[in-house]
């Protein structure tokens, strides 16, 4: 096949080492091949990145394993145009697989113009990604411990659930703080409740008694300081997320144009796609990168169930 690249590179990135291929002009039509490993720590990085440019690379293509790739691109997307390739679309032939071979087929895929690279957004929006996919994982962290706290409740028979929609808000908030402390009188708890819950302390008064022991209180105190401590940390990335994105106001206001899309959703999706949709061809070819395009499986004149994989 025709050689698009005449300098290029294949990358098999590993926890500990990258196995590099660079192909190169030979004698007359042929391509020349250098393998050489290095390390992934940054003086083994700097050591490739010195090692590439030696050989005049231009292009250089890596697959795209698990985080170990990351560091590996930082180092060297400002020298090189790089090409993060999926896996499964560039497998070797079955039976002769080791890393030398490995980085060499993808040199001569890339040489030749037959890889497609994924989508990577500049560093800005990659660590705004950093941020906001942190900030969904403390999220759903608290949401595991609320989930605990009524657990418990429902083990001590305490049905505060059933009067209190949200037992995390100001009411639920405080007769909690107050069981823990050792109140048991029900009509002084239910004496806490605040705004509409006032008209339903009756309610209360009757949903508060329970089989409360010391054990729970000692369960319910630990939860309720990992649910204060999880909060902070979720408002210190608000914080961060908030100043991260001050440079990108316009595409967060447009984002939140749509309906349905607040503040924080709008922030999730500037993290995960970028404000520059040149990367993408069309509308259509967005769509099916963010995996909201049906699957279409058809063989035969038989249509079968496909999936369109995960975002």
């Amino acid at each position: 096949m025709d050689v698009l690249i005449e300098r290029c590179a294949g990358l098999d990135v590993h926890k500990k080492t990258v196995v590099a291929c660079v192909r190169t002009p030979g004698d007359g039509k042929c391509r020349r091949s250098r393998v050489r490993t290095f390390g992934t720590t940054m003086t083994g990085l700097e050591a490739l990145g010195e090692w590439l440019g030696a050989h005049g690379v231009t292009h250089a293509a890596m697959e795209s394993t698990g985080v170990y790739w990351c560091p590996v691109y930082a180092v060297l997307e400002e020298r090189f145009a790089l090409l993060l390739v999926n896996a499964r679309h560039v497998k070797n032939v079955p039976g002769r697989k080791t890393d030398v071979k490995d980085s060499e087929w993808l040199a001569r895929l890339l040489e030749c113009g037959l890889l497609k690279g994924s989508f990577v957004p500049p560093r800005e929006i990659r660590n705004l990604r950093d941020l906001t996919r942190l900030r969904k994982a403390l999220v759903r962290d608290r949401s595991r411990q609320v989930a605990r706290v009524g657990k418990i409740l429902e083990l001590a028979n305490v049905k505060l659930g059933s009067g209190v929609a949200d037992i995390m808000g100001v009411t639920g908030r405080a007769i909690l703080e107050a069981m823990v402390r050792g109140e048991e009188d029900p009509h002084v708890l239910a004496g806490l409740a605040r705004g509409s819950l006032v008209r339903k302390r009756a309610e209360l008064a009757e949903a508060v008694p329970g089989l409360i022991r010391d054990h729970h209180r000692f369960l319910l105190r630990n939860h309720l300081d990992t649910i204060d401590h999880l909060s902070g940390r979720i408002e210190a990335l608000d914080e961060r997320i908030e100043a991260v994105t001050r440079p990108f106001a316009p595409a967060l206001e447009l984002l939140e144009s749509v309906p349905g899309v607040k503040r924080r959703a709008a922030e999730a999706i500037l993290a995960e796609t970028g404000d520059d949709m040149s990367k993408f061809p069309t509308a259509r070819h967005f769509a099916s990168w963010a995996r909201v395009c049906p699957g279409n499986h058809e063989s035969a004149g038989k249509r079968r169930p496909a999936s369109t994989g995960k975002p």
